[in-house]
């Protein structure tokens, strides 16, 4: 019906069964079905025609017509910041002969698709790699804390990190254990809608987060959406962040704190935060890659704890409540102490801290060894222990974790 080759970019008119759309063909992806056709609408948007329900298609104008943008660089005068991109929603910029969203591959892609950065700062951009947010292992967390670490000791002012926003509150809380003594900020930055959407949360958020790269920070923190409107962004901690909606663009809030910021288009605020040191940032950009993070739930079993705590070399558990698991489950955990492997608890309740004195079982855990991790959020926990394991004796571990470190906890313990 379509040689894609030939027509993507077209302005085309689709008759189908339901009605008529006019929109600019869009090339295929490597996801692509055979059997759909996709279309950039006029309002921005992105809509899958199935060929069994198009009547007709007309072209209404070839791509070769449309006009396209010479990609020119600013560079900015400005405080020096460094931008390194890993991927994700926010790492990508629209092709104005298609209509297309590509990838941002190369540190010009990246300086091109917000070109209103210059107006900011000297961007020095770079990309790390270009992975889904999904698929970060430790293995990147370590090349994140080196580059980052390396920029600031190079003479940059401030780190932007432009990641995917699944599991960019993980990457921050590792960057918050690996570099210490900051001598200037570490601002992690996504985007929940893609750069081609009228709805789009990428701009407004790489201009914030490089905004405020070139403040006296000295802490790793997240920059994104405060509110659904375009108004300003919000300040997180990058031990205290979580994602808690799955596309709105103000999904990210701060747990058990208040952000320590917000951002607008004038400038930012910051309070109850810490300043930037003087020195070179020190870097310990080792983690543990066996240890695992699990959810206490009525069906699990006193065996399958077991083979996953013989799989790795720590555990985090999200317990219910003030920090439970099911009272089967406390021999388990006595004897994975007993045998050095260090078991921490925290809350699915995300609010509030634990209280393992409160009732009989909580108790027991702690009579088993088990270490309550107070107010932290489980994955922090879990990547604290990480950093932990590949960093520090054991015999110290349960006093580390019980330690606020990176604002991931309240001084308070409840033991």
């Amino acid at each position: 019906m379509i040689d894609y080759t030939e027509s993507s970019g077209d302005l085309v008119e689709i008759t189908t069964k339901k009605g008529v759309y006019r929109g600019r063909l869009l090339p295929r992806h490597m996801l692509s079905r055979d059997d759909i056709i996709i279309v950039k609408l006029e309002n921005g948007y992105n809509v899958g025609f199935s060929t069994e329900d198009i009547v007709s298609i007309k072209t209404i104008k070839k791509a070769e017509e449309v006009k396209s943008v010479k990609r020119e660089i600013r560079r900015g005068k400005g405080p020096k910041i460094t931008l390194f991109g890993t991927g994700g929603t926010i790492a990508s910029y629209v092709d104005y002969r298609t209509g297309a969203v590509h990838p941002a591959i190369s540190s010009e892609d990246f300086l091109f698709s917000v070109p209103e950065l210059a107006d900011i700062a000297d961007i020095d951009a770079e990309m790390l790699f270009s992975v889904l947010s999904e698929d970060i292992t430790p293995e990147h967390w370590k090349k994140m804390a080196l580059e980052a670490g390396k920029a600031l000791n190079s003479g940059s002012e401030g780190v932007v990190i432009a990641h995917g926003t699944d599991t960019m509150s993980y990457s921050a809380s590792a960057l918050s254990f690996a570099l210490r003594n900051l001598n200037g900020p570490v601002v992690f930055v996504g985007s929940q809608r893609s750069s081609d959407r009228p709805s789009s949360d990428a701009v407004m958020n790489l201009l914030s987060a490089v905004r405020l790269a070139t403040s006296d920070l000295g802490e790793v923190v997240i920059v994104m959406h405060a509110s659904s409107s375009d108004d300003y962004c919000h300040v997180h901690r990058g031990t205290r962040a979580r994602k808690m909606h799955t596309s709105r663009r103000d999904a990210f809030k701060s747990i058990n704190s208040d952000p320590i910021g917000k951002v607008t288009p004038e400038g930012y605020e910051l309070k109850n935060y810490r300043k930037k040191s003087e020195g070179d940032v020190e870097i310990f950009p080792e983690f543990e890659e066996k240890v695992a993070l699990i959810c206490a739930y009525p069906g699990l079993s006193a065996e399958t704890l077991e083979h996953i705590i013989s799989e790795n070399r720590g555990i985090v558990i999200a317990g219910t409540g003030l920090g439970h698991i099911k009272s089967s489950m406390i021999p388990v955990i006595k004897e994975a102490v007993k045998d050095g492997k260090p078991v921490v608890m925290t809350s699915q309740c995300l609010y509030g801290t634990v209280n393992m004195n409160v009732y009989s079982t909580g108790r027991s855990l702690l009579a088993a060894g088990i270490i309550p991790g107070g107010d932290m959020l489980p994955e922090t926990a879990y990547v604290k222990l990480s950093w932990a394991l590949a960093n520090i004796d054991l015999e110290e571990i349960g006093e580390f974790m019980r330690k606020n470190i990176a604002g991931e906890m309240e001084e308070r313990r409840f033991l």
